[in-house]
């Protein structure tokens, strides 16, 4: 059984993942370096705990982390059934402990699957996130009981530790798709109003009329507004439009 030291979350770590939350590339480059972490500071010498995290997002495909290519494997079977512990944990917001797949009975076909990777326990823990995002780490063990009394308060404490930074960079990556798509859309716009501005010149014509063209044109060739729009910009022979930023 681990001791109280190789399970707690001190300091260092907290930092360390704070850190990397501003260093991360995005929120899946966080999640596996979040799963290593928890893999090592559960683990014993002789004793692996593998780990992985499973994520749920409005509108997103679910995303699984690993602490390495073993847990990567058992993480994969989180993906083959709609009813499973690391569901349980997510949505529900309960740990979610199976001491001996073997014996447990409340998902037959999940615990038939794991048991076929050589895991003999699980626990499943919710993250504390926000909003309608849901998360929860998945610990696999080779052993039965392993993640049984103390270890296990250790492993929640650990959870509710880590959920802080994992909540800063699901709201980090919030914020860049935002402004990505911000981007992509005021980039669209200013490739639509170029378009418009030749064929009101070309056409001697007003601006509603020099849209509706555009309109008609994108429906006579099952095209879409922008693709039509970037065509006549195009045609010009000055490159593409370009939409730029300050700062």
């Amino acid at each position: 059984m681990a001791s109280e030291s190789t399970a707690k979350t001190d300091t260092s770590i907290t930092e360390h993942l704070h850190e990397l939350v501003l260093n991360s590339s995005d929120v899946e480059d966080f999640l596996n370096e979040l799963a290593r972490v928890s893999a090592r500071n559960l683990s014993e010498p002789d004793d692996e705990v593998l780990c992985s995290i499973t994520l749920l997002r409005r509108r997103k495909a679910a995303t699984v982390a690993s602490s390495g290519p073993e847990a990567q494997a058992i993480g994969q079977v989180e993906y083959q059934f709609s009813d499973s512990p690391s569901m349980a944990a997510s949505v529900e917001q309960v740990t979610v402990h199976l001491p001996d797949v073997e014996d447990d009975g409340r998902w037959p076909e999940y615990s038939a699957a794991v048991l076929a990777q050589g895991v003999r326990s699980v626990l499943a823990l919710p993250f504390q996130l926000e909003g309608e995002t849901k998360a929860a780490l998945l610990l696999y063990s080779q052993r039965s009981f392993r993640f049984s009394g103390r270890i296990l308060e250790f492993a929640e404490d650990f959870v509710s530790q880590t959920s802080l930074a994992l909540r800063l960079a699901v709201r980090f990556a919030h914020y860049s798709e935002s402004a990505a798509n911000l981007r992509a859309t005021l980039e669209s716009r200013t490739v639509i109003d170029m378009a418009v501005g030749i064929i009101m010149a070309q056409n001697r014509c007003s601006q509603d009329e020099a849209f509706g063209i555009l309109k008609t044109a994108s429906s006579t060739r099952n095209s879409k507004l922008h693709d039509v729009a970037a065509a006549v910009v195009n045609a010009l022979g000055q490159g593409p439009a370009r939409t730029h930023y300050d700062g």
